[in-house]
């Protein structure tokens, strides 16, 4: 692992910035429902919010050529800030739509500052870990976050202001670190055919993530609602799937900076595909079944993006960790934008259980894709080579039965 004391400040302000975006997507959802929308007003919500993703991948590449990532992190957190207190200040649905499209295209913008940052930051042999540790500090700051849901509930001004703190707060410490983000790049130009031939797997990775895990974030607390748990056991609920997806975080990581990634990407979306169906079957079951499988859930579920996210960067170039940060985040806002509306469709048609067939369904047709591409881009893992060459350089038998000397020495 190389050192990461240059990236402190940037895991700092992503714990803050993203416990206070992990919890506002929370409590979104059940003010909303306290508030009286409809089931497919909330999923707009989320749509709205994805929409605004999509189109901050085609903004913010040229904001960060222009000024560079730490202006750039900053002007789109203060922005968050603000459009939090909007929310509450107005509650209307129309204008909540306005409000999430423009806190989605804030995060885009701030995701992509902050992955292009951590791809230029690590190499081919631990990008994995690395991602995997930016990955652990999103998901244990929004565990933690879930718990100020039953301290100030979702019905008063206080906790929107709380979410608000979190964003200006992540300004701090970026806004005093080192110079050491990357150099902006001298040119950009979007281009989704370029992401997709860097890696199709990773596109069709995030899509099909953005269909599922987007879902479970904005949808995930109506479904726990509506299992009747009430809103302490929304928070535990919400809690055991990104606790699980911080458990398996960093031995996801480790493992695939050693083998072939989309074998740990069949891996953890078969994982995910079953505990869906664990959670499908839940109905009518005791509340603590109920958080083992959102345990389960999150455990294989949330670290695909990551994955997904360090295979595309080990086929770049150093030029290329933009444009595969937004290409991504592109592809997995398209499917978010659909998710959590799909999600809401099927739990006000269908019932609750019915949101985790919709992402088993998901997740199979994602296992399908990874093999067709492994087909299609046979290999062997780079770290498998690498391994085998340092074998060969401190093996006397090893030289002589790889070069030939073997045989002649046996005749």
């Amino acid at each position: 692992m190389p050192a990461l004391a240059h990236l402190v400040p940037l895991f700092t302000a992503a714990g803050i910035l993203l416990a206070g975006n992990g919890i506002q997507g929370t409590v979104i959802a059940l003010r909303a429902d306290l508030e009286g929308f409809q089931p497919a007003l909330i999923g707009l919500l989320g749509t709205s919010y994805f929409a605004g993703f999509a189109l901050s991948c085609l903004v913010t590449p040229h904001m960060i050529r222009n000024v560079g990532h730490i202006r750039v992190f900053s002007a789109l957190a203060a922005l968050a800030a603000v459009a939090t207190l909007v929310l509450v200040l107005v509650i209307d649905p129309y204008a909540w739509l306005v409000i999430r499209f423009a806190t989605g295209f804030c995060f885009s913008g701030l995701f992509t500052v902050m992955e292009s940052w951590l791809a230029a930051s690590s190499r081919n042999a631990d990008r994995g870990r690395v991602l995997s540790i930016y990955r652990l500090v999103d998901l244990g700051c929004v565990t933690g976050a879930q718990f100020l849901l039953p301290v100030f509930g979702a019905g008063g001004f206080e906790l929107f202001a709380v979410i608000a703190i979190f964003f200006a707060g992540s300004l701090i410490p970026v806004s005093l670190a080192d110079r050491s983000s990357p150099k902006p790049p001298e040119a950009f130009t979007f281009d989704l055919r370029a992401v997709w031939a860097i890696s199709p797997l990773a596109c069709t990775g995030c899509l099909g993530i953005g269909l599922t895990n987007s879902a479970f974030r904005l949808i995930g607390p109506l479904y726990a609602e509506r299992m009747g748990l009430d809103v302490s056991g929304v928070a535990l609920f919400m809690s055991a799937g990104i606790v699980g997806g911080a458990a398996l975080q960093f031995p996801f990581g480790y493992l695939s900076d050693r083998f072939d990634r989309r074998w740990l990407v069949i891996l953890a979306t078969a994982g995910a595909t079953l505990a869906g169906l664990w959670l499908t079957h839940a109905d009518g079951s005791s509340a603590n079944v109920i958080y083992a499988g959102s345990f389960l859930f999150g455990a294989f579920a949330l670290p695909l993006y990551s994955l997904s996210v360090a295979h595309a960067n080990d086929h770049a170039k150093p030029d290329q960790y933009l444009l595969v940060a937004a290409g991504l985040i592109f592809f997995f806002a398209i499917g978010a934008s659909v998710g959590p509306f799909v999600a809401s469709i099927v739990i006000d048609r269908y019932g609750a259980p019915a949101f985790f067939t919709y992402t088993s369904i998901v997740h199979g047709i994602l296992i399908l894709a990874t093999l067709i591409r492994m087909m299609k881009r046979p290999k062997v893992p780079a770290a498998a080579r690498a391994r085998f060459a340092a074998l060969l350089r401190t093996s006397p038998e090893l030289i002589r039965f790889a070069t030939g000397k073997e045989k002649k020495r046996r005749k």
